[in-house]
């Protein structure tokens, strides 16, 4: 995920980041509201307010329902202990920083077809019926979003071959607004 994170770097800098604002190798703790601390994928910090954190998770088969899981739970956390830390500690300026988690997940046939899905007690919600972790990722993103514990989100598929393929299973899941919802967030 390291190219990613430099894009991601690239991204604000073009937006207008002081260089010596953006970190994505050192410098990546932030305080959270239900631990002392966290460290992120890739921070912007200018005079003293943070203006973006982001994740960048990966997984590669072949256990993708107990890892979807755990991600899931991390992303949770993650987002609420930093959304929870920055209302009790709003930034100097006032301003909410800016969110991102995005998902980098092996696109192969365990990952795209639809799971068994078990209900001893309840019923879960009918987006998650007859879907494959892929579109549960989807989903996921979705709803990180819609609850406000992230700005952006993204889900990217790629096979593990080093050729470079990818695809977007939903656009609006893309890299592209991903991209372009931070560089709004670092313009200047």
């Amino acid at each position: 995920m390291d190219g990613v994170a430099a894009l991601l770097a690239r991204t604000a800098l073009t937006a207008g980041a002081s260089p010596g604002s953006v970190h994505i190798r050192s410098r990546l703790e932030l305080p959270g509201f239900f631990r002392p601390e966290k460290k992120w994928d890739f921070l912007v910090v200018e005079d003293g307010c943070l203006v973006a954190a982001a994740e960048l998770k990966s997984q590669i088969g072949p256990s993708f329902g107990n890892n979807f899981n755990n991600r899931s739970e991390e992303a949770i956390g993650s987002g609420l202990d930093l959304v929870d830390a920055f209302e009790k500690r709003p930034t100097p300026n006032g301003t909410t920083p800016w969110r991102g988690w995005m998902m980098l997940l092996e696109d192969s046939p365990r990952s795209r077809t639809p799971v068994r899905l078990k209900e001893p007690h309840f019923k879960a919600d009918s987006e998650f019926r007859r879907t494959s972790y892929a579109a549960r990722y989807a989903e996921l993103c979705r709803r990180l979003v819609s609850t406000r514990l992230y700005t952006a989100s993204a889900l990217i598929l790629a096979p593990r071959s080093p050729r470079g393929e990818f695809h977007e299973p939903d656009p609006a899941l893309g890299m592209l607004p991903f991209l372009n919802s931070l560089a709004k967030a670092c313009r200047r």
